[in-house]
């Protein structure tokens, strides 16, 4: 196969592939939710049923059941919001330096967080929402205890006196909020959080006011519809939106809604995880954020659920057991939630196997290096842009004696053209004896007619692992290159670079050989840069810029080749004579 071969068949297979992603978006599109009426609030809010039901042994005592309606403390059937609590009352608003939280006093539950410096994907006017409840979507945190008679999210809890913003100089500050037992348990709900980070510390202090020792769980849940906040075009690959769970055993598993519908609808089938294990934690991911429930690696037991609940909701979550209590003491759970973005240098040292949220696919052996790269060099220019820039000509250094070696190749092919171009004339009506004289010609020659192959061969994995990183990053999130390009992430709004594009790759077919044995495969070649351009209409406006900065660098050094090739014929020639 030949070099304009290959290209072609990368082209063709290109668009196979966009066409097939388009295809799996149109033919099977996420499961809708179930509508709710001018309700606000997650119908799943009010029913036992999002209420999980632990299986962990405690202390010698059996597991306590799921708590029934009666026993679910003063649980109140109004619908929640974003602005009022299921029980009616104001939403308690949060403030740190990274984002705005509001938490419902029913139930403790964090209702929303909204990040100051990362914006909504259709309005930049409006801080992207990690965590939400109203009527477009819902993606919420939960928690709460497993024992009779004590508080779930379903109860309603008093919110003690305290700040509620960040104070000056502070590196932190409690927001509690206290229930009682129907045993007289005393439970204060101690949410911490943190400057500069995206952790939040959600503890459990309970203490016993009964006669007998308790045994009590905590559960911490996730809990969402299966809407997807960032638009997706129809010719990008789908990014995984849905539950995750981590442990040691199993690494790093996906558990899509998909695949909970089934282990709902069977209760014989098995989950993709371990359910129960010492280490581990569940997240849910979309694209670019995540939320994730983070329990210390301290080899506690922990039990991990996925479930589907009403309303066109699903919940992941984990449960862990206290230490029993002993009467007039207090035990104590606490677990991090981090609701933020899926920051590289950030989530990886938070907790094992973390920095897997963000998901580069089978590329990831060479994704995450040239990430790695990529955030070097902006960290020394600035600017995502010529960082893209500068990993390009750093990666065409390193391929240097390949790409020479490939532009000679290519040179000494455009140069016996003439010879080949009489040959074929020759041997028209024998295309087997052709290709025999031509083989001979390219040995006497010492030219290799595949050696322009390697190097698209070696550069198409990277451009497809950069195209992942372009995907994926949420640091090259609205990131601006100069001028038009206030997204590098995004297409080109003004199809600048995608014009440049078909101009470089114009030129540098006219600089390459022209298969003179196949006609009809000569004029395919001079329509290959418009066909390659309408794709990349379609792709991240900073993988333009990588190729089309590929392209420019591979004109100059073929153009090179071609003269010090010409020079040397001259000279041949002249000596000949």
């Amino acid at each position: 196969m030949d070099t304009q071969r290959l290209i072609l068949f990368l082209v063709f297979s290109f668009s196979l592939l966009f066409l097939w992603e388009a295809w799996q978006k149109h033919a099977n599109p996420p499961p809708a939710r179930a509508p709710q009426g001018t309700s606000s609030a997650p119908a799943v809010a009010e029913k036992p049923a999002d209420v999980p039901a632990a299986s962990l042994p405690a202390a010698g005592t059996a597991p306590p059941a799921a708590p029934t309606s009666a026993a679910a403390g003063t649980v109140s059937a109004v619908p929640g919001s974003a602005v009022r609590s299921a029980g009616g009352a104001q939403l308690v608003e949060i403030k740190t330096d990274l984002y705005t939280a509001k938490i419902d006093p029913a139930g403790g539950v964090i209702a929303e967080i909204a990040l100051a410096r990362h914006r909504d994907a259709t309005d930049a006017a409006k801080p992207y929402l990690v965590v939400q409840r109203n009527e477009a979507r819902t993606s919420i945190a939960q928690a709460g205890l497993l024992g009779e008679g004590l508080p779930n999210h379903r109860m309603s809890y008093e919110v003690l006196p305290g700040p509620r913003e960040l104070p000056p100089g502070a590196e932190s500050f409690d927001v509690m909020l206290a229930a009682t037992g129907s045993q007289g348990e005393k439970v204060v709900q101690r949410l911490t959080f943190h400057r500069g980070s995206y952790l939040i510390d959600v503890a459990f202090e309970v203490t016993n006011g009964g006669a007998d020792p308790i045994a009590p769980f905590a559960y911490y849940q996730l809990t969402r519809d299966t809407k997807t906040a960032v638009p997706q075009s129809s010719w990008t690959p789908v990014s995984y939106t849905g539950p995750v769970v981590y442990n040691e055993t199993d690494k790093f598993k996906k558990v899509d809604f998909g695949e909970i519908d089934k282990l709902a609808a069977d209760a014989q089938r098995k989950p993709p995880y371990t359910p129960k294990a010492d280490n581990g934690w569940v997240a849910m991911i979309e694209h670019y954020f995540v939320n994730a429930w983070l329990p210390g690696q301290d080899h506690r037991e922990r039990e991990f659920y996925t479930r589907k609940l009403d309303g066109g909701l699903y919940a992941t979550g984990v449960i862990l057991p206290f230490a029993p209590i002993a009467p007039g003491a207090t035990g104590t759970v606490k677990v991090p939630l981090y609701a933020g973005p899926q920051e590289q240098d950030v989530i990886g040292k938070l907790a094992p196997g973390f920095d897997l949220v963000v998901d580069y696919g089978i590329f990831t052996v060479l994704a995450a290096p040239l990430f790695w790269l990529l955030k070097w060099l902006h960290g020394l220019i600035g600017n995502w842009g010529w960082a893209i820039i500068a990993m390009t000509i750093l990666i065409k250094l390193a391929f240097y004696p390949l790409n020479a070696a490939a532009a000679r190749s290519m040179a000494k092919m455009k140069l016996v053209g003439p010879k080949l171009k009489a040959l074929q004339e020759q041997y028209a009506n024998d295309k087997q004896q052709l290709q025999i004289k031509m083989m001979e010609m390219y040995k006497k020659e010492k030219i290799n007619p595949l050696g322009g192959c390697l190097p698209i061969l070696v550069q198409i994995p990277v451009f497809i692992a950069l195209y992942w990183v372009l995907l994926s990053a949420v640091e090259l999130r609205y990131a601006p290159w100069l001028g038009w390009i206030k997204d590098l992430s995004a297409p080109d709004p003004w199809f600048i670079l995608p014009v440049i594009y078909a101009i470089t790759a114009y030129l540098q077919v006219k600089l390459s050989p022209t298969p003179i044995t196949d006609p009809v495969q000569a004029k395919v070649m001079q329509i290959m840069p418009v066909a390659f351009s309408v794709l990349f209409l379609f792709f991240p406006a900073g993988l333009v810029l990588y190729w089309l900065v590929n392209n420019t660098l591979q004109i100059g050094q073929q153009w090179h080749v071609n003269r010090m090739l010409e020079k040397e014929a001259e000279a041949a020639a002249a000596k000949r004579r």
